[in-house]
């Protein structure tokens, strides 16, 4: 029988030095809709290339409202930038305000502006309304100009405020 560590076409791989199992049981208490799945270790092979002692948490496939993910504990080699980001797409402001909360608890602060955000472990998160993609989709740039202004001019987005611009 074959078994990967993903039943999706594409998941999101996130490389962690040693921190996989605490990034994964942190993202598991912030997303409502979360749910651990399977755990490797490194044995003995392959030692010489990798250094991770035998037993120690290879990778975790977890799951995120439907979104596949594996955290791997890979060594120092490689670290999360901006480049790659996750986004969030919020109904509310109340669940805009929940989400930049708890994924912004340790994380960078000067990572954050128009929405984004660093978390603890580096990993860039983009916390957006749903209603902005509408309003930047309206085909009256006056209204879309305004909205970009406004959101150039926050860290995190506040739904009234753009509703605001909108409407000038």
């Amino acid at each position: 029988m074959k078994t990967s560590i993903s039943n999706q076409k594409i998941s999101a791989n996130l490389w962690f030095n040693t921190q996989a199992e605490e990034a994964v049981n942190f993202y598991l208490t912030v997303f409502h809709h979360a749910q651990k799945g399977s755990v490797t270790h490194y044995g003995k092979e392959g030692y010489e290339i990798h250094g991770m002692p035998e037993g120690t948490v290879l990778a975790i496939k977890f799951l995120i409202e439907g979104q596949e993910f594996v955290a791997l504990n890979g060594g120092p080699h490689f670290q999360f930038n901006e480049a790659i980001s996750f986004i969030v797409n919020c109904e509310t402001q109340q669940e805009v305000d929940y989400y930049w909360d708890k994924l912004t608890a340790g994380g960078d602060e000067k990572a954050q502006m128009c929405g984004w955000l660093k978390d603890k472990f580096g990993v860039s998160w983009q916390i957006v309304p749903t209603i902005l993609s509408d309003m930047l989709g309206d085909p009256e740039p006056a209204k879309t100009n305004n909205v970009m202004q406004a959101v150039f001019k926050m860290k995190k987005l506040d739904i009234s405020k753009l509703k605001e611009a909108y409407k000038k």
